[in-house]
């Protein structure tokens, strides 16, 4: 398998489904009617039900724990800032990058972005992985 070297990059393309946010509503307890009641939705700024920041930026861990690095890789900080609404049924893309590398601790620091089809990013962070294989 080959190293994950600084400057690295990867990207990811995802749709959310309004099922999922309603089953993520269900476990996380976050039932706020912008993201499950329509109706409610309609009348708020954003004219419908908007997608969970936090499941939305669950994509982030969606790639780090199974595709990039993938397997082995261990979650130790995730920054998230939300800057525009994450909307169901439309095509999204998470970029990332290495911007920090410690092989000797086998860690990094992948800026992380979620970014709608017009490149307007939805959600913009950072996130420390480590991964004795792949850094």
């Amino acid at each position: 398998m080959e190293k994950i070297k600084l400057g690295d990059i990867f990207s990811f393309d995802t749709v959310y489904h309004q099922k999922d946010v309603e089953k993520f509503a269900e476990i996380s307890g976050d039932n706020n009617p912008i993201h499950v009641n329509q109706e409610y939705a309609s009348k708020t700024p954003f004219g419908q039900c908007i997608v969970h920041g936090f499941f939305a930026g669950s994509v982030f861990s969606r790639v780090f724990g199974t595709i990039w690095p993938g397997e082995g890789t261990i979650y130790m900080m995730q920054e998230m800032s939300f800057r525009s609404p994450v909307f169901v049924e439309r095509e999204y893309k998470a970029n990332f990058k290495v911007v920090e590398l410690n092989e000797e601790k086998h860690r990094a620091v992948i800026e992380c972005v979620l970014e709608d089809s017009q490149s307007k990013p939805a959600i913009i962070g950072k996130a420390m992985l480590m991964n004795k294989e792949r850094f």
